[in-house]
């Protein structure tokens, strides 16, 4: 599972580099670990807490940070594991069946996402759409204007989603393995009520990171 959690974050320079450092030096104090990038402790602080929340370091008081090598879990998995899809999920952007593509290009565009949900007159989730979709529509010399939704979508059989009720660790590692970009979020079986992606995984990363350090649990 921490594996898991890992490959879900996309570490900074900075971190990528204090990460390195403590593999060579440590055990090693924050203050050294400052010191060696001409930075302030409060200004790593939130770097290290990311470091070790996900288990790639860890902390003792009077000792400092240190690289433990492979561990079987790690408090962001832990966390992950009780905390349900439907407390963290973004709101769900749908277009309706017999909308055109190009419709459906005006709201990606408007929106600033690569995926849109497709739902039919009872408001079940019919299909998904992607900006890949209609970028094979439009290569394909379709005229985006007459082409309905429907034609270039990914159809519900096929949709890889997720429940409301299932675990965020769940949905992260669904999302994972099919390798898509966004989920749909479901409930009663077809409903769409939210999206879920990395950037509501790292959202939900850095605003642990941030309750982490206001509890005090960093050194």
């Amino acid at each position: 599972m921490s594996q898991l959690v890992v490959s879900a974050i996309r570490l900074t320079k900075r971190q990528e580099e204090i990460l390195r450092l403590v593999k060579e030096k440590g055990p090693i104090t924050s203050e050294d670990i400052g010191a060696n990038f001409s930075l302030s402790r409060a200004t790593l602080r939130p770097d290290l807490a990311i470091l070790t929340m996900s288990g790639l370091l860890d902390a003792r008081p009077r000792v400092g940070y240190f690289y433990p090598g492979r561990r079987p879990d790690s408090l962001f998995a832990q966390q992950l594991e009780t905390l349900e899809v439907r407390s963290v999920k973004a709101l769900p952007v749908v277009v309706q069946q017999g909308q055109t593509a190009y419709d459906a290009v005006v709201t990606l565009f408007l929106e600033d996402l690569s995926t849109l949900f497709v739902v039919d007159e009872e408001g079940k989730l019919a299909g998904v759409l992607t900006s890949k979709d209609l970028l094979k529509a439009a290569t394909g010399k379709a005229d985006l204007q007459t082409v309905p939704v429907e034609m270039v979508m990914t159809r519900f059989p096929q949709v890889v989603w997720v429940d409301e009720a299932a675990s965020v660790a769940a949905a992260l590692d669904k999302l994972r393995q099919s390798q898509v970009a966004c989920l749909p979020v479901l409930k009663k079986g077809r409903i769409p009520v939210g999206r879920f992606d990395l950037n509501v995984v790292m959202n939900l990363f850095e605003e642990m990171a941030h309750r982490y350090l206001e509890e005090g649990r960093g050194l």
